[in-house]
């Protein structure tokens, strides 16, 4: 076999489109075309033996020429580049991000009045990410096949799967063009697959607006309400998806049972137009933390909130008071390497008023009242979770230098891997103990608090992504999220 000839799908010049639906709709024949041939060949070397050369497609690609320093509304935080030149992206699964897809597309148009040029990159798709979406289809281990699998065919690729373009490092490809969205299609094909493996629910599944916890009692309270907006038609829910894929349509469904436990149970209540709610248990930790908004970011959410338990910090808080935060302590350390610990994390305004309103209507308290349940102010963030057992003086003289009112194991690292990956984040704990006042998460008191309070944490946090879904997507895309050369897309 010649290393340098390649059995590929008939080559095709790039095309030219002022229509952003029909570029998109060429961006899916030439998808399709490309992940067939892939899987008809993989086939028939598992059924016939090893090719006679190598096989190999291509992902597709969006590129655009922009000629003008014409200046762009600077009200926008998106949809334009920022200096003449190429730009490009591969794409992957342009019949999921379709929506997505078609609103970038668009508003680059609209911004600078010219075309995109749709056609074949030069990065091959790897096999594995080929065929992940048919279910009659696996590629085997190593050993399985009667010959070597990457010397047939492209398989995954560590070394350009990355997040250089988010973090910085990559301002230009390797062809002289400049990045148009913030990930490659090798990255996004990674976090899909990761996230079918973590959640145990497809991503098509997964809905703009999301809400992490650490505790599973959030999630049978979301099942409980997710049975209650389905009943009510006016609310615009049309679906619930529960592990396996298992949905209901109706209040009164019944999910069939996932065959596997993942390791963070995730949960869709849907609208038609992907604007709904996803709750994921991330457990407990930093590490899971990053985790999983390391692969949801690469769908583009509108927005995602932790509402998760805390140790309440000062003797004035009771179980149960809410803390929001406004700034971070970030001593989780998960990220130390893709974002410098001097970067500050700030609060995003739309965020912290959606979800102090959100109290104020669920619990119908404001102003001053308010005040009783809840707090403003730094949450800390640590890696360990029994950092009580240690000597006191140093953690809790930094607890309070940092004015700290709360102290979690994930909602710093939720914050900055949004404001690293330009998602709108925000973060509204309910405090469960107390540890520096002797009120320490015993089974009792735990149960008792659960009763009572996630319930209405809960109410909180879907009123609050129902106040953001309400906004104007320039809006909750603040510019404090974007950087010097940001990408055009989102």
């Amino acid at each position: 076999m010649q290393d340098d000839v390649f059995l590929t799908p008939e080559a095709r010049d790039h095309a030219t489109f002022s229509d952003a639906a029909a570029a998109v709709a060429c961006l899916e024949r030439l998808y399709a075309e490309a992940t067939g041939f892939l899987g008809q060949a993989f086939s028939d070397a598992v059924t016939l033996g090893k090719p006679a050369a190598r096989v190999r497609a291509y992902y597709p690609e969006i590129r655009l020429t922009v000629p003008s320093h014409a200046k762009i509304d600077s009200r926008l935080s998106f949809g334009h580049v920022s200096h003449p030149g190429t730009y490009s992206t591969t794409i992957t699964r342009p019949d999921l991000f379709r929506n997505y897809l078609i609103q970038q597309i668009g508003l680059l148009m609209e911004n600078h009045a010219v075309p995109v040029q749709i056609g074949l990159s030069d990065t091959p798709i790897p096999l594995h990410f080929a065929v992940a979406n048919n279910p009659d289809m696996t590629v085997p281990h190593q050993g399985v096949l009667n010959f070597t699998l990457r010397d047939v065919f492209d398989v995954p690729d560590l070394a350009t799967t990355n997040d250089d373009i988010v973090n910085g490092q990559r301002t230009r490809h390797d062809d002289g063009s400049f990045p148009l969205a913030p990930f490659t299609a090798q990255r996004v094909d990674y976090s899909l697959a990761r996230l079918s493996h973590y959640t145990a629910t497809d991503p098509i599944h997964f809905q703009n607006y999301v809400l992490f916890t650490n505790y599973q009692f959030y999630v049978d309270e979301f099942e409980f309400m997710a049975r209650a907006a389905l009943s009510n038609p006016a609310l615009g829910y049309t679906e619930f998806v529960a592990g396996g894929n298992a949905s209901i349509t109706e209040g009164d469904g019944v999910l069939a049972p996932s065959s596997k436990t993942p390791q963070m149970p995730t949960y869709h209540l849907k609208r038609a137009d992907g604007n709904g709610i996803t709750l994921v248990n991330i457990g407990v930790g930093p590490s899971n933390a990053k985790t999983a908004t390391d692969h949801i970011a690469v769908l583009r959410p509108h927005a995602w909130l932790m509402v998760g338990h805390c140790a309440g910090l000062r003797n004035s808080q009771s179980l149960g008071d809410f803390c929001l935060a406004h700034a971070y302590l970030r001593e989780d350390h998960v990220l130390d390497d893709d974002l410098p610990i001097w970067v500050p994390i700030p609060a995003l305004a739309e965020i912290q008023i959606a979800l102090q309103d959100a109290v104020a209507e669920v619990t119908r308290l404001d102003g001053y009242d308010l005040k009783a349940i809840m707090r403003t102010g730094t949450v800390a963030t640590i890696d360990n979770r029994n950092w009580e057992l240690r000597d006191q003086s140093g953690p809790v003289r930094r607890l309070s230098q940092s004015r700290a009112i709360a102290l979690d194991m994930e909602s710093a690292t939720i914050a900055a891997n949004g404001f690293r990956f330009r998602v709108p984040y925000g973060t509204l704990l309910c405090v469960s103990d107390k540890p520096l006042h002797g009120e320490l998460k015993l089974p009792g008191m735990a149960s008792a608090f659960y009763k009572t309070q996630v319930s209405r944490h809960l109410q909180v946090g879907i009123r609050a992504m129902e106040r953001l879904r309400e906004m104007p997507l320039g809006q909750i895309h603040s510019r404090k999220l974007r950087s010097f050369d940001e990408t055009a897309f989102l």
